[in-house]
């Protein structure tokens, strides 16, 4: 990082042994036949993938050192920078699992982020420790491709204390096959979200679609363009009513009054399909919001229009009648309205299972990062079996086809939702461990990348990259653990310094499997030039023959 140089190395060869003796501080800094030093490859490889710098990025902070690496070559030098990175977590893994079994064990979380077509990527991380353990790359989440992969963590740290997973098949089946008799946990976030989805998704996708017919929120946004510039040519005025209002205030009536008001209620609308914690659906429902904001407008016509009416001026009733009937539209529809009413039971008998699970709380400021309430695990089992025990008191919710799967996703998994305090043994003595009610880690992990790749491509899908990203890439999430980055530097000052042992390892493997694999025999390269070789072969093995048989 220095900028370039040029190195004139002396190398050493023994007449007796026929070794080689080259430069031990050269190959410090630079790789075995490489033009690229440690130092910069570290730099391009945290920059691509802890920064999320892109290339065109890189390649100007590179400038300014006097560095001139074309995009192909910084490309390169990523995959490379995983490829040490995987290296020297495969070379620590047995004090990452003597580290693990110290503290009692591990506790496997499991989740694979996917786009379409393209491969998925699955990671198993420590929830205890935050390590990553291990990725691979699986074209689908079908246990024939899950096992192996279990397989591997089993071998190299050993059997873990509990798994934590979503709710598909192929990891479950993967996991009772791999790891039987270990403790099998549904992440309560992935559950909860599946039920609500299979619940409310019927009626959302009526909702949504009505909405889409009419086209209210575009006119809303339009009729919001048209009054905003009117009331900049009066923004004392337009600031005094805010104010008032805010404060709850007398308001003066004046010139603006009205076109304020109206702006106001335009955007409380609008507002509406903001509405939400941050879950997504089904936690989260802004089109309902939405409508039952308009369809409270609807039943304060009357009101509105004795306040905002004036006939001496039909001009500046224009904002009020556009609004109202947009409100008029929606509660006008039959179609609309029997989607809103079911929506509203629906999300009352969701939201009361969201409830008794204490996760994802309504008004909860934590969003996708709500790991759920502290509360006893025994307390949050009794209050889903009472409010499994309510489905079948209601003879609306016995005869709903939707309820009805409700419970029976209740009954399949409740097993699996519950885990009990784990009592293990370690060198200090015995130790409690709690294992987390979510797979939030591993979410948060997978959203982080995401938003990296999204910052670097402007893109928000992940296909392009699941293609192309080496599998290991997810271990750079290490790099920011300290506990983790002490077992892997194992007393060396920095990343540069264990790559360039790394580095040396690499190079003698690479060496021997060429002096193993790929060297050809002395003499027999001539043969392999030869144009008649076959020919050669026959007469020379006919003359054996007529001279054997001479003799």
């Amino acid at each position: 990082m220095t900028g370039p140089f040029i190195a004139r190395e002396t190398v050493g060869r023994c007449h007796d042994c026929h070794c080689t003796f080259e430069s031990e501080a050269l190959q410090s800094l630079v790789p075995k036949h490489c033009n690229v030093a440690y130092d910069l490859l570290v730099f391009v490889g945290q920059a691509l993938f802890r920064r999320y710098r892109t290339v065109q990025e890189i390649s100007g902070e590179l400038i300014v050192h006097n560095i001139r690496l074309s995009p192909s070559e910084i490309g390169y030098l990523g995959r490379k920078f995983i490829t040490f990175l995987a290296a020297a977590h495969r070379r620590a893994t047995p004090k990452i699992r003597q580290a693990m079994t110290m503290t009692g064990g591990y506790i496997l979380h499991l989740d694979a982020t996917h786009d379409g077509d393209a491969p998925a990527l699955m990671t198993g991380i420590d929830s205890l420790s935050k390590f990553v353990l291990a990725n691979v790359k699986i074209s689908t989440e079908h246990a024939d491709h899950i096992i192996p992969f279990l397989r591997k963590i089993d071998s190299d740290y050993g059997t873990p204390l509990a798994c934590v997973r979503d709710m598909g098949t192929g990891i479950g089946k993967a996991i009772a096959t791999v790891f039987p008799g270990v403790h099998d946990f549904i992440c309560h976030f992935h559950f909860l979200r599946d039920i609500g989805k299979d619940y409310l998704e019927s009626a959302y996708a009526r909702l949504r679609k009505c909405l889409r017919s009419h086209g209210t929120s575009t006119r809303l946004h339009s009729l919001a363009r048209e009054l905003r510039p009117l009331l900049a040519l009066h923004s004392d005025q337009a600031a005094a009513f805010t104010e008032a209002v805010t404060n709850t205030e007398l308001l003066e009536d004046n010139s603006t009054t009205s076109l304020a008001s109206i702006y106001s209620l335009v955007l409380w609308a609008l507002q509406g399909k903001r509405c939400g914690d941050g879950y997504g659906f089904p936690f989260d429902r802004p089109l309902l919001g939405f409508v039952d904001r308009l369809l409270e407008l609807e039943q304060r016509m009357p009101d509105l229009l004795k306040l905002f009416l004036d006939n001496d001026k039909p001009s500046k009733s224009q904002p009020v009648f556009k609004l109202l009937t947009e409100a008029c539209f929606v509660a006008e529809d039959p179609e609309l309205r029997k989607a809103v009413d079911e929506l509203h039971w629906r999300c009352k008998i969701f939201d009361s299972l969201r409830t008794a699970m204490r996760i994802a709380p309504m008004g909860g400021d934590k969003g996708l990062n709500d790991e759920g309430s502290t509360t006893a695990m025994a307390t949050i089992r009794q209050g889903v079996e009472k409010f499994r025990c309510s489905l079948d008191k209601k003879p609306e919710l016995v005869a709903d086809r939707l309820s009805k799967k409700m419970a029976a996703q209740i009954d399949k998994y409740g097993d699996k939702l519950f885990a009990d305090p784990i009592s293990v043994q370690t060198p200090i003595g015995p130790s409690i461990i709690y294992p987390q009610r979510t797979n939030n880690i591993l979410e948060q992990f997978f959203r982080k990348i995401r938003r990296g790749y999204r910052r670097k491509t402007g893109n928000n899908s992940m296909h392009r990259a699941l293609q192309t990203m080496l599998a290991d890439t997810p271990l750079v999430k290490n790099m920011d653990n300290p506990a983790y980055m002490k077992i892997l530097l194992d007393g060396k000052d920095n990343i540069e310094e264990l790559f360039a042992e790394i580095g040396k390892s690499l190079a003698e493997e690479n060496d021997a499997l060429l002096k193993t694999t790929d060297r050809i025999l002395p003499g027999f390269r001539p043969l392999a030039s030869m144009f008649s070789l076959p020919d050669k072969l026959v007469q020379s093995l006919t003359g054996n023959r007529d001279t054997i048989k001479s003799n």
